[in-house]
Formats: C-alpha cells, sequence, structure tokens
C-alpha cells in the first residue's frame, strides 16, 4: 500500500497550510517506506508515500507528472487491468517512460477524464491535478478497499489516506457525537461518516471534483442495487451453473491479484475464505509461500492445524508464527496507533503481528479479508442498510424497545442473541 495527502487552497488562507503536506505525508511513512514525495504549484500542494509493488524503479515515483507538465497524480492502490489499458492507450499513439500502472492511470484520465474510473478495474484512492484548467479530480474504487478522507470548508478542501494525516493541516478536532453513537449500535462507522465533525470518508464508488475554485459535491459512478425481491441477475439458470460461474469469477479475481514485481504470498488461518483464495493461488504460483499466526496459551482459538492441513494439501511454503498472550498484549499500543478511528475486532491485534512477522518474507499478501462483506456474512452491515432504509418491520422493533429491553441478551444462545440484536437495533 501507499499513502496519498494534499490541499486545494481556494483563497490565501488556505494557502498558508500548502507546507502542511510534508507534515503530512510524514504520518503516512507506514503505509509506503520506499519514498516519499511532495509536488507544489499555486492553489495545490500533493504528497505521496510509496510502497513499490509493481515496476519499483524510479521512474514510477510519485507524484508523478505527464510530459506535457500539465497533469500530476498522486496514487494509492492496483490497477489490474493496467496491460491491456496501456496497450489501447498505445494504439491511439500515447507514449510511456515507465512500466508501472500509475502512468497508465494518468494517461487514461488525459484522454477520458472523469470517465477514466469506469474502465479500472483494480483497488485504489487517487488525485489529480489540472495545472492548466486548475481542478483536482479525486476518486475512491467501487468497493472503499483503499481509504480516503476529506475536510472541507470555505478556505479548502484537504485529503488524506488516513486521519493522522488530515489533521496535520490544523482542522478542528471536535467529535462527532453521531457518529460514536452509531459505532456503539454497530461496532463500526460507516461512510461517509467518522468520528470528527466535518470529516467525511469519500463513499466507494464516488469521486470529487474542485473546478473554477468550487468544490463539487461527490459523485456516485458505481453502485451495486440491492433489491431483495428480486434475483440476482446473472447468466445462470440453476445451482450448478451458479457454483461454475461463481468459481470462474473468483479464479479470475485471484489469478490478477498475482501480478507484483516483489515477492508475494499468502495468508492462511484455515477457515474457508483464506482456504480458496490459497489454493487458487498455489494452482498458479509455484512454491507459494503461505503464513498462519497460532495462539500457543489459547488452544480454543488456534486453527494452525486445519492451515497446515491445508496448505499440505495445496502445496505451499508453510510458515506458523506462534504468539502468547504476552505477546498480544505488549503490541496492544501499536496496533491502536494503526487506527483512525474505534475498531471492535480484537482479531485485529493477532493480524498485526502476523504482518509484522510475516513482511521479513514477503512484500504482498492476499487474504481471505472482506468475504463476509461480500457474500453477506455479517448482520451488521444490513443493520445499518436497514436503519437507513426502514420499513414496517424496524417500525414494528422500535416500537417494542420497552419489551425487548427486558429480554436476557447474550450470544449463548440463538433466541438470547436474537434479543441482544434487536436491543440494538431498537434503540
Amino acid at each position: 500500500m501507499c499513502g496519498i495527502a494534499g490541499i486545494f487552497a481556494l483563497n490565501d488562507q488556505g494557502k498558508k497550510l500548502l507546507s502542511k503536506t510534508n507534515d503530512a505525508i510524514q504520518t503516512l511513512n507506514k503505509r509506503g517506506p520506499d519514498a516519499h514525495g511532495v509536488y507544489q504549484h499555486g492553489c495545490v500542494s500533493l504528497g505521496h508515500t510509496r510502497l513499490s509493488i509493481i515496476d519499483t524503479s524510479e521512474a514510477s515515483a510519485q507524484p508523478m507528472t505527464d510530459g506535457s507538465g500539465r497533469y500530476t497524480i498522486v496514487y494509492n492502490g492496483e490497477f489490474y487491468n493496467y496491460k491491456s489499458v496501456r496497450r489501447e492507450l498505445q494504439a491511439d499513439g500515447v507514449k510511456f517512460s515507465s512500466e508501472g500502472d500509475t502512468e497508465v492511470l494518468l494517461q487514461l484520465y488525459i484522454k477520458e477524464g472523469e470517465k477514466c474510473v469506469e474502465k479500472v478495474n483494480g483497488f485504489f484512492a487517487f488525485a489529480i491535478y489540472d495545472k492548466e484548467e486548475q481542478s483536482l479530480f479525486v476518486a475512491r474504487d467501487r468497493l472503499g478497499i483503499k481509504p480516503l478522507l476529506y475536510f472541507q470548508d470555505e478556505d479548502k478542501i484537504i485529503f488524506a489516506s488516513e486521519l493522522k494525516a488530515l489533521i496535520q493541516y490544523e482542522i478542528p478536532r471536535e467529535i462527532d457525537h453521531v457518529s460514536l453513537f452509531t459505532y456503539l449500535q454497530l461496532n463500526y462507522v460507516p461512510a461517509p461518516y467518522t468520528m470528527l465533525n466535518n470529516v467525511k470518508k469519500l463513499e466507494p464508488g464516488c469521486s470529487l471534483t474542485v473546478s473554477n475554485q468550487e468544490i463539487l459535491p461527490p459523485k456516485r459512478y458505481y453502485e451495486i442495487a440491492y433489491n431483495p425481491s428480486k434475483t440476482v441477475d446473472v447468466e445462470v439458470d440453476n445451482y450448478q451453473s451458479a457454483k461454475d460461474t461463481l468459481y470462474k469469477k473468483m479464479d479470475q479475481a485471484v489469478e490478477i491479484r498475482l501480478v507484483s514485481d516483489v515477492p508475494l504470498g499468502t495468508f492462511l488461518s484455515g477457515g474457508i475464505d483464506s482456504s480458496i483464495i490459497t489454493s487458487l493461488a498455489a494452482q498458479k504460483v509455484s512454491g507459494l509461500s503461505s503464513f498462519s499466526i497460532g495462539f500457543k496459551d489459547e488452544p480454543f482459538f488456534d486453527e494452525t492445524e486445519f492451515a497446515r492441513s491445508l496448505a499440505k494439501k495445496a502445496g505451499t511454503k508453510h510458515t506458523v508464527f506462534e504468539v502468547s498472550n504476552k505477546d498480544l498484549f505488549e503490541n496492544l499500543e501499536n496496533v491502536l496507533d494503526y487506527f483512525d478511528e474505534p475498531f471492535a475486532d480484537s482479531s485485529a491485534i493477532a493480524v498485526y503481528i502476523l504482518c509484522q512477522q510475516t513482511k521479513g518474507h514477503i512484500s504482498v499478501a492476499l487474504s481471505g479479508d472482506g468475504a463476509d462483506e461480500i457474500f453477506s456474512g455479517y448482520n451488521k452491515h444490513m443493520a445499518e442498510y436497514k436503519a437507513r432504509n426502514p420499513g414496517l418491520k424496524e417500525q414494528l422493533v422500535k416500537s417494542l424497545a420497552p419489551i425487548i429491553d427486558k429480554l436476557p441478551q447474550s450470544r449463548n444462545s440463538s433466541i438470547s442473541n436474537l434479543s441482544r440484536q434487536l436491543s440494538k437495533f431498537s434503540s
């Protein structure tokens, strides 16, 4: 991953903060330890910290400016189909001076404008400045895999990969109590909200433009329509063809993510998600490395035997890192320092240790994270949707709140767990 930050000043007051981009990218060093860069012109300052994955040469350093000097980009992400898009652009006469995906994205924007995002298969957060038009275009990938936050007032608009970078521009630090309440209800803060007033997450599948000294409202370029009364519109006519279609799409998704100019492997917990990813990747990468974490003090949570079994079957070079309760406790403060907002998943401590240990072997790891979200495995995301779009059932739950509060609430049985969920939703 890389880190980006920047500011577009709307007046002289805003311009006083242009130099803060240097401070902002220093806070993003962990996201991009390989190189730092800052571009400044007129009312704009753009910063980037680099983790080199594709084309590790200086030719792909950022911020990157095109040959004409007009367009400059800062970009965090991966553009999986960049090679095919590169060939299309070359057929139109575009000349390239690097082998990476950053220049392809920049040239695609120069040709297509804001519609460039429609041709990108990948995960990304980027900003492109047009010096001639004095405009800024900012976009985030379809599923919001790469983070991007922003703050705006009458003087400027600021964006960054993390809140730590954003607050370097001296923005007000006032708690958003609605977001705090939402977190306590759902165990996460849904976009576009954050824990600070007036700081927003650019929503997945959205872009934002600054033009003619005006900050335009975010615009959605991609959305998955949700209609529970209608089946998914795909070319399947039975269960078997649905399975075949899903397998094909999963296989293709893993394959395009294996493109890397640095060592790559997988995280393997032994669960279904990471096991699928590892199995598919191992079919395409000879001697694939896989990594797991074991809990020697907590055998109930230890799934390393499942991971070893899968690794043996898939033929990966498997490594297990054993951690103790003491290791987990000693890393707690480091983990908290990495989060911009409250985070309710305690497994993050173990994942942090796994990442720290794994980076001594490889630079990129594929994981099963996100599978539950994509395949509707978590009730909390549906709860957030229903809270925004209440129907008769939701109104009924709220009306029964006094009764629900008197029911036993725990995770020990299906009835008490349902009571616990209803209590949260009704309050």
